[in-house]
C-alpha cells in the first residue's frame, strides 16, 4: 500500500511531466489497438522505450560521484568572508552531464549552487565566498547532487557528507575611550586571588607537581629544601568586571540589525573586549533562553566564552532585569564593578543598582534608547532616576556609532 501511495504522488504530484507522458502512451495504446493507426503505435513504442532509457540515464548519472567539501572553519566573526571549495570528482568512464551542485544552509548570504558537467575520470572544483551579516549558529550541508534525463521526467538527488555547524561571533566595536567608575579595593591595592597565569605577583612556592612548566621553577627555594619547588602567582590588585546583559523579551524593540536586541550584544562583546585586552577579569550574565552566566576570568579564553554565549543570545527572557540582579547580588562585591545594558524603561532595575551601590559595589548603565528603535515608550524617566542616583551612564541610540557614543571621555550624565 505504502509504495502505491509512493508511486502515485511520484506520477501526480512530484512529477507531472512523467504523467503526461505515461497517460500520453495509454492513449496512444488504446488508440493504435482500436484504429491500428500507424502514428499511435510509432507513439506508443517511443513512450515505452524513452521511460525506461530516462529512468536509467537518470540513475547512472549519479553513480560514480565523489563530492569533497572544504569549509574554511566552524568559528566565524560576523562580517568576515566565509569561503568553501567544493570538489565533485567522477570515477567512471561516462562523462556526467548537468549536475546540480547545491550545499545547503540556513546562513544568511550563503548560496553554494551550481551547474557542472564533469568528464570521464575527471574533475571539477568550485568555489564559493559569502560574506556573513548575522551573528548566531547556522548548519551547512551536507552537499546535495541532483541530476535527471535529457526530458526532464526524472530527476534523483544524493547527500555527500554531513551537515557541520558554524557559529558566528558577534562584532566588536574598539571603544578607546570607555570609562566606568573604578572598584575599592580593600587594603589600598593589596586585594589579590591566586591564579594560574605566571603575573608579576608571586606570593610564596609550592612543591613541583607533575605538569608544571619549568619557568615556574624558583631555584633559589629548590637549591635550599633539596627539592624542586615553584612559584605561586596571584592576579594583580584590579577589580572584576561584570557585565550583565538584558534579554527580557517584553523590553525589546526593533527588527533585525536595528535591534535592540543586536544593539545590546554588540555592546557587550565591545565592552568585554575593552577589559579583557586591558587584562581585567571580566564576567558576564544574561537571562535569554535560559540563565546564562559566565564567572570572571581574565584572557583571550574568557574572550571567547563570551562571544560564544553572546553568539547565542536571543531576547526570550521573562525574567525582569531588577530580579536578576536582586537575586544574583550575592556575586558582587566591593572590588566589583557592574556594567548593565539595557532598554528596559522599568525604573524598578535603577533601584536594584542604588541597593549594590550601599554595598560598596560600583555600577554603570548603557541604555538603549526604545523610541529610537520603534517603540511607543522612552527612556526619559529611567534617565532621570540615574542621573538622580549619581550612576555612571551612557546612552545609546539608533543608528549611533558606538566608537562614539561609548567611547567618549565623559559620560552621558555627565554632559546633561
Amino acid at each position: 500500500m505504502r509504495r502505491i501511495k509512493r508511486l502515485a504522488r511520484t506520477l501526480f504530484v512530484e512529477n507531472r511531466t512523467l504523467t503526461g507522458v505515461v497517460l500520453l502512451f495509454f492513449l496512444c495504446a488504446i488508440c493504435a489497438i482500436s484504429t491500428g493507426f500507424w502514428l499511435a503505435w510509432r507513439l506508443s513504442y517511443i513512450a515505452a522505450v524513452g521511460i525506461p532509457i530516462a529512468y536509467i540515464w537518470s540513475r547512472i548519472n549519479l553513480r560514480g560521484i565523489e563530492v569533497i567539501a572544504d569549509r574554511s572553519g566552524d568559528r566565524l566573526q560576523e562580517g568576515a568572508d566565509y569561503e568553501e571549495r567544493i570538489t565533485v570528482n567522477n570515477k567512471t568512464w561516462f562523462t556526467k552531464i548537468w549536475l546540480e551542485i547545491d550545499d545547503p544552509s540556513d546562513m544568511p548570504g550563503h548560496h553554494a549552487r551550481r551547474v557542472v558537467t564533469v568528464p570521464a575520470k575527471g574533475s571539477r572544483t568550485f568555489r564559493v565566498k559569502s560574506t556573513i551579516t548575522r551573528r548566531g549558529l547556522y548548519a551547512v550541508g551536507p552537499v546535495l547532487v541532483r541530476t535527471g534525463d535529457p526530458f526532464g521526467l526524472f530527476r534523483h538527488e544524493r547527500a555527500y557528507g554531513n551537515a557541520e555547524n558554524i557559529l558566528v561571533y558577534p562584532r566588536a566595536t574598539e571603544l578607546p575611550n570607555f570609562q566606568v567608575p573604578p572598584a575599592n579595593l580593600p587594603g589600598e591595592g593589596r586585594f589579590r586571588r591566586r591564579t594560574h597565569y605566571v603575573t608579576p605577583n608571586a606570593s610564596g612556592v609550592r612543591p613541583y607537581e607533575f605538569g608544571d612548566s619549568y619557568n615556574r621553577i624558583h631555584w633559589a627555594s629548590s637549591a635550599r629544601t633539596g627539592e624542586l619547588m615553584v612559584k605561586i602567582f596571584e592576579l594583580d590588585p584590579a577589580s572584576d568586571i561584570w557585565v550583565i546583559l538584558d534579554l527580557e523579551r517584553s523590553m525589546q524593540a526593533g527588527d533585525g540589525d536595528d535591534s535592540t536586541e543586536e544593539y545590546g550584544v554588540r555592546i557587550a562583546a565591545s565592552v568585554a573586549r575593552y577589559f579583557l585586552t586591558a587584562n581585567r577579569s571580566v564576567g558576564f550574565m544574561s537571562y535569554g533562553r535560559s540563565f546564562d552566566v559566565i564567572e570572571a576570568e581574565r584572557g583571550i579564553d574568557q574572550y571567547t566564552r563570551v562571544l560564544e554565549s553572546l553568539a547565542m543570545a536571543r531576547t526570550w527572557g521573562d525574567v525582569p532585569l531588577h530580579d536578576l540582579i536582586g537575586n544574583e547580588a550575592r556575586r558582587f562585591g566591593r572590588h566589583t564593578t557592574v556594567v548593565v545594558i539595557t532598554p528596559s524603561t522599568d525604573e524598578r532595575w535603577v533601584a536594584a543598582l542604588n541597593m549594590l551601590t550601599t554595598r560598596g559595589v560600583k555600577v554603570a548603565a548603557i541604555v538603549l534608547e526604545p523610541s529610537t528603535f520603534g517603540a511607543s515608550e522612552s527612556s526619559l524617566g529611567v534617565f532621570a532616576s540615574l542621573a538622580a542616583s549619581g550612576v555612571h551612564t551612557y546612552m545609546v541610540k539608533q543608528e549611533d556609532d558606538l566608537q562614539n557614543a561609548l567611547g567618549s571621555a565623559e559620560p552621558e550624565i555627565a554632559r546633561t
